[in-house]
């Protein structure tokens, strides 16, 4: 097994999470998942766990970033097409989450971004490396 990356993100509503995140594609992982958290797997590699926001609370003693009013980190994913950055932002948007920033398209990179219903920022991009400028 390679390297994988645990997303950890506080929640306000966690079944709203979770039917946000299956309406993009990722998957339950119901043996991680109980009232305070839910594993949501990207791939076999990238899981996001949705944590109660009280329950994220045991994990630091830090305050909790309000994702609405600031960012506290940008989540990016890098998809196989311009047609699946198209897909899954679509998909956001359609299940309750909301366009961040402007599309970006370079040619050789192409990217658009939303929120989250809590607010945290994803950034869904594609890249031809063989069409990037010498």
């Amino acid at each position: 097994m390679g390297t994988q990356i645990f997303i950890n993100l506080p929640v306000k509503n966690l079944d709203k999470s979770v039917e946000f995140f299956t309406g993009l594609g990722f998957t339950q992982n119901k043996d991680f998942t109980d009232e305070n958290a839910s594993s949501m797997m990207i791939t076999d590699d990238i899981v996001v766990m949705l944590l109660t926001e009280t329950f994220f609370k045991t994990f630091t003693k830090k305050e909790i970033a309000d994702a609405t009013t600031t960012t506290e980190a940008i989540i990016a994913l890098g998809l196989e097409s311009r047609a699946k950055v198209d897909e899954m932002c679509d998909k956001a948007l359609a299940t309750g989450g909301s366009a961040a920033n402007e599309t970006q398209d370079h040619g050789f990179m192409y990217g658009r971004s939303f929120a989250d219903p809590d607010g945290h920022l994803w950034e869904v991009t594609y890249m031809d490396l063989s069409a990037m400028p010498q």
